[in-house]
């Protein structure tokens, strides 16, 4: 009798939990809304841009777009706020933005002491340095005594000094808050080098060159100096909506390892793979564990794409940047992404 009544009390306190797991105010207040404000970069190529028609555009962007499929069936129900740096966490906080999709590093501290959780890695980069060729470099060990232009408020900014503190050298810091400054200082010669994440000076390099200097005159070094897991992040306190931002990142994943993707979706639907039919919600259940319509993944990956598509389209082989996939693959192919399953 002890062991059902405590059966009973387990499964009744489970229930609860449940409950109160899916009764998120920031949820509710996008849905009332009817739209998610997503706070994104001041613009890196192939991450988050406006276009000429003032259309953002990239792979953050695919983020928030996939999160409002999700909820909506409509990947186009949010408005882009874009911030620096500096603004982004307290935008969060303030309760400006429902997500940060704008290349933030994962970090125990960040994750911790800002009221804020991050959701699911979305891109594996890591911190390098970007010269003139001119200057005749071959390595990141050879700046003792340069001048580096860096964003304040960084993981950037820390692991500078700690790269050159562990190898002896002396740098001078240009610290400059607004991307577009800091590419305007460091084209101009106001300091020797640029540092960030590595696809950002890939972005940099292709994308905002100014004429008549080419992409073909700037090099990034080989060094490699930091890990940087970059991800979207929302508020501490609403677990239904940080749980619909991660497995929206893993739906992407997931498709993409089923071979599911925008053009073939609907050919899908069809599938007899048990996997597939409860991935496309052709088997029901798992929209709503989550809270949402069963066909969320058909509806991300029919408006938006799977990862490999959206990564592809905006920073991979068929954008201006040619980025090699790298650590960005799947698992299955050698990469570090890898997806909870489905189920």
């Amino acid at each position: 009798m002890k062991r059902r009544l405590f059966a009973a009390a387990i499964g009744a306190a489970a229930l609860v939990a449940s409950g109160s797991a899916l009764a998120g105010k920031d949820l509710d207040a996008i849905k009332a809304r009817g739209a998610v404000i997503c706070g994104v970069p001041t613009g890196i190529a192939g991450f988050a841009a406006a276009d000429s028609q003032g259309k953002w555009i990239g792979l953050d962007v695919d983020v928030c777009r996939a999160v409002s499929a999700a909820i909506f069936g409509d990947s186009e129900k949010v408005k882009y706020v874009p911030l620096t740096s500096q603004q982004r966490f307290t935008a969060l906080q303030s309760g400006e933005v429902d997500l940060l999709s704008n290349n933030t590093t994962v970090t125990l501290q960040r994750d911790t002491a800002l009221g804020l959780d991050f959701t699911a890695i979305t891109y594996y980069d890591g911190q390098g340095f970007m010269v003139p060729k001119k200057l005749g470099l071959k390595s990141a060990k050879e700046l003792n005594g340069a001048t580096v232009c860096v964003a304040p408020g960084t993981t950037t900014e820390l692991n500078l000094a700690d790269y050159f503190r562990a190898n002896k050298m002396t740098f001078k810091p240009v610290v400059i808050e607004k991307v577009d400054e800091i590419r305007a200082a460091f084209y101009s010669g106001r300091c020797d080098v640029y540092t960030t994440d590595v696809s950002s000076l890939a972005a940099t390099r292709v994308a905002n060159t100014p004429a008549p200097l080419t992409p073909d005159d700037f090099m990034i070094l080989p060094e490699i100096i930091s890990k940087e897991p970059l991800g979207p992040m929302v508020r501490h306190g609403d677990n239904q909506l940080t749980d619909i931002i991660r497995w929206t990142q893993y739906a992407m994943l997931e498709a993409e390892e089923y071979g599911i993707t925008s053009k073939n979706v609907d050919e899908m639907l069809k599938s007899e793979n048990p996997t597939i039919k409860r991935i496309l919600g052709v088997t029901p259940g798992m929209g709503k564990a989550l809270g949402v319509d069963e066909k969320w993944v058909y509806t991300i990956v029919k408006q938006v794409g799977n990862y490999g598509e959206s990564f592809d389209r905006h920073v991979g082989s068929g954008s201006l940047l040619k980025i090699d996939r790298g650590v960005n693959k799947l698992w299955t192919q050698g990469g570090l992404q890898y997806a909870p399953p489905i189920r």
